[in-house]
Formats: C-alpha cells, structure tokens, sequence
C-alpha cells in the first residue's frame, strides 16, 4: 500500500538534506499517515481510511460525506 492519504491527495516529496557545509544529498519526505475507523452515518457502517492528519482535520470540519464525496471526484479514492 502507498504512502498517500485518501482524501486529500498527499503524498512523499523529495527533496534535500544539506549539511553544514551545504552538501546535498536526497532525502524523502513522508506524509503524516493515520489509518483510522470512521463511522459513516448515511450508510449505516464504518469505514477504514488512511487519512493523513489534515485529512482528519478536513473531516472534522466538513464531514466524512462531503469530504469522501469530494475525494471520490479528484480521483483519491476509488472504493467508497
């Protein structure tokens, strides 16, 4: 399973570690990846994300229905 968050997009970046003497050299950046249970009201059921921590955020503010509707249209989620 990929390192990307189901309902904002987020994925790893790359970018550089630089040294004091300003070597460069690659280095990966990670999303903040939760796998979380949440419960799905309009279905009646729980559902399993893997959502990172502003996804969560999303979630809070908008709702799981608007949120998973609006991923489901960018094409981040495929199942729900």
């Amino acid at each position: 399973m990929s390192r990307v968050c189901q309902v904002t997009g987020k994925r790893l970046m790359v970018g550089n570690n630089v040294s004091h003497s300003k070597r460069r050299t690659k280095r990966r950046f990670y999303p903040n990846l939760f796998k979380k249970k949440f419960y799905y009201q309009e279905e009646d059921r729980w559902v399993t994300l893997r959502v990172s921590a502003s996804g969560i955020r999303l979630i809070n503010k908008k709702g799981l229905h608007t949120v998973l509707k609006d991923a489901k249209n960018s094409g981040y989620l495929s199942v729900y």
